[in-house]
């Protein structure tokens, strides 16, 4: 297998390389510089041609792209340690909050990044009060995740999982672009200082 992407804080490239590591799965990888428009060239468009990292090349010659989709492949074939749940209703706690920090966490920190952001004011057209009316909804949902996360050590349950990997991914991303965790949630910081802590997050 082999891996393509871009370094840290790229939020999605990182999803893949934290689950590998933690699920100790070594493959090649290839660096895709989003910089330099890698991602956009005709060879990188024949592995997906939505133009978009990371993608997985099977040994088959065949490509996965999508980071969950990806992290989906790598946890049917190296099951252990589970990621994605031990049972029914795990698995879907997990979906279930994957989705809630891609459409509530995830989707508002893009916003703010591709149009308020000076590093793709060149990339595109910038809608900048509508970026910035994006911050509210964020500060509300980390609130709101402060309060959830009072009654267990991880995003879905009692085991880090690929949940925490999508969350991570977005918060630290978030962070850099100058969107950060509110002060007064210090539930969700003592979240993050654990999830940071772990080897794989310096994936």
């Amino acid at each position: 297998m082999k891996l393509y992407g871009d370094q840290n804080p790229a939020p999605n490239p990182r999803r893949v390389r934290i689950f590998l590591a933690e699920k100790n799965i070594e493959v090649e990888h290839e660096r895709v510089s989003l910089r330099e428009g890698a991602h956009k060239t005709p060879e990188f468009l024949e592995k997906n041609s939505l133009g978009q990292i990371p993608v997985l090349e099977l040994d088959d010659g065949s490509y996965i792209s999508e980071s969950v989709s990806i992290c989906r492949y790598l946890e049917e074939t190296h099951p252990q340690p589970p990621l994605f749940g031990r049972d029914a209703k795990d698995k879907a706690l997990i979906d279930m909050w994957c989705r809630r920090i891609e459409l509530r966490l995830m989707i508002p920190i893009a916003n703010i990044w591709r149009h308020t952001h000076p590093l793709t004011a060149a990339l595109l057209v910038q809608y900048k009060d509508f970026g910035e009316s994006n911050r509210p909804r964020i500060d509300e949902f980390y609130l709101w995740l402060n309060g959830e996360l009072e009654s267990r050590d991880f995003i879905a349950g009692d085991d880090y999982s690929i949940a925490d990997i999508v969350a991570l991914t977005a918060i630290d991303f978030g962070r850099m672009i100058g969107v950060d965790i509110p002060e007064s949630c210090t539930v969700v910081w003592a979240w993050h200082a654990r999830v940071s802590a772990r080897p794989s997050a310096q994936a």
